[in-house]
């Protein structure tokens, strides 16, 4: 039991700490501020009424002086005459007394008031000379001047002071009153001015709170700097600016190493795509010149066994050595040139007619292929004239109009087209060769441009050739900063655009 009394005892302060934590900063202003007014209005007013009071009791006791006289006067030939009851004229609201030195009256006179008169200690002869303070019956208090007379007696004088008493009351009261409403009109006035002082804490909170939200950019609005709140703002500011430039940079710090790290990826895939394209290139390239490398050793194996018996065999024999051979030439720097441009060399540029070229390759078509239909389009009032390197761009053209000869029955219509349109958003020339032949499969439009894929897989090489011609278009357009694309739909034919930006005017 003895070991709970000090928890119980503690609960209630307790109670009360965690109270005033909650409390707000407005309400402790306001009510601190209230506490101290309110403790020195009633420090005031005591100090007031006590000295009221004193005042009043000096004045009681000055008159007292003054009566205790005059009443001396009358009563010394009252007692030099022998007379045995004395008779004292005083004012209206004094008690008075005459007495002997052992406690016997010899005359009286009552004060005019409802307090009754003054119990007189017994030891009053060691009061002489100075006022002092009794109770009376009714409960009031008189203030008491005795003052000894010759011939042994001591005459009495009392003034109630039940009227001093009334005012110093009403005074408190009073005081009381005033004090109410000057707290009243301070708690107005203090909620005023503490909302409006706190104003700024509140712009505080509420930066705060954005910036919890995490809108880094919102700063603690300005103030007087010559004031807390200014110079309070100020440093905040300071600091959210530090914050934020901290968290920029850890943000950039981290994006730069997701950038970094999705560059690892890209380069490392790329570099294992690369990889296995140059696999899939090396092997694909080794199958195809390993079959004129055996044609070539088949036929020299033929002659070397003596087959070729007359000159007319002999001739025929090397001239089929040689056409294989001048077409493994062909395979090779078809090789080399993609090589040069997967190492993305930098192709000479200079101003090229377009037009020009398109007209020349399809004059070479109509020459190679004069069986068939090969007319050229040209819409819009452009001059097609593009940067580039001409004999690359004739290369260009020159294998999709081989691509249409060779992969469509002979009769097949060719079209070459030349018309305005936009890559980038910029203005760009298109040139595209369509034809009317059997068209090409989506699996096969997404191949096309595939090193070494031949959509038709019947025909041998001698017809169709090592299925690099449109890789190489893809490469050179590529190079040229275009882009080339196949639209076809089996049994409509096939349609291959080029588009190239124009050279600036």
């Amino acid at each position: 039991m003895a070991t709970r009394a000090p928890a119980a005892a503690a609960s209630p302060a307790g109670g009360l700490a965690r109270l005033w934590a909650r409390t707000s900063l407005r309400v402790k202003l306001i009510a601190g501020m209230l506490v101290l007014v309110t403790l020195g209005m009633t420090v005031m007013s005591a100090a007031g009424a006590s000295v009221l009071r004193q005042y009043l009791v000096g004045r009681a006791d000055d008159q007292l002086r003054g009566s205790v006289g005059r009443a001396i006067d009358q009563v010394v030939p009252q007692l030099e005459s022998g007379q045995t009851r004395i008779t004292v004229r005083i004012p209206s609201e004094m008690y008075g007394q005459v007495r002997t030195t052992d406690g016997r009256s010899l005359g009286q006179n009552e004060a005019w008031s409802e307090a009754g008169h003054p119990r007189l200690p017994s030891d009053l002869n060691k009061h002489v000379d100075r006022p002092f303070t009794v109770t009376g019956t009714g409960g009031s208090t008189w203030r008491i001047l005795a003052e000894p007379i010759p011939g042994g007696a001591v005459i009495v004088l009392a003034f109630s002071l039940e009227e001093i008493d009334r005012t110093v009351q009403r005074l408190v009261v009073i005081d009381a009153i005033v004090g109410l409403a000057v707290l009243a009109v301070l708690a107005v006035v203090g909620v005023g001015v503490v909302r409006a002082s706190l104003r700024p804490l509140s712009a505080v909170e509420e930066t705060a709170g954005a910036i919890a939200a995490g809108d880094l950019s919102r700063r603690v609005p300005e103030a007087d700097p010559g004031t807390e709140m200014g110079r309070l703002g100020r440093s905040l500011n300071t600091m959210l600016g530090q914050i934020e430039a901290a968290f920029g940079a850890r943000a950039e710090s981290e994006a730069a190493a997701r950038r970094s790290e999705e560059a690892a990826r890209r380069s490392e895939e790329t570099a294992r795509l690369s990889e296995e394209r140059m696999r899939r290139f090396v092997a694909d390239a080794s199958h195809e010149l390993r079959t004129p490398l055996t044609a070539i050793r088949g036929f020299a194996e033929f002659y070397r066994q003596g087959a070729a018996r007359s000159p007319a065999e002999l001739d025929r024999l090397i001239g089929r050595i040689e056409e294989t051979a001048s077409r493994m030439g062909l395979l090779v720097e078809d090789l080399l040139l993609l090589a040069r441009l997967d190492r993305q060399r930098p192709i000479e540029r200079r101003p090229v007619d377009l037009l020009a070229v398109a007209a020349d390759s399809v004059q070479e078509a109509r020459v190679l292929a004069p069986e068939r239909t090969i007319d050229l389009t040209v819409e819009g009032g452009l001059a097609y004239q593009v940067l580039g390197d001409e004999p690359r761009l004739r290369q260009v053209l020159g294998n999709l109009l081989a691509n249409a000869v060779t992969h469509t029955p002979e009769g097949t219509p060719v079209e070459v087209r030349l018309s305005p349109g936009t890559l980038r958003d910029e203005p760009a020339a298109v040139v595209a060769v369509a034809d009317q032949g059997p068209g090409l499969a989506p699996d096969q439009v997404e191949r096309v441009f595939e090193r070494f894929y031949r959509s038709d897989e019947g025909r041998s090489r001698d017809d169709g050739g090592a299925g690099l011609g449109l890789a190489i278009v893809a490469a050179l357009v590529a190079a040229h900063e275009g882009v080339v694309r196949a639209d076809s739909t089996p049994g409509e034919g096939a349609t291959f655009s080029v588009v190239l930006p124009l050279a600036d005017d």
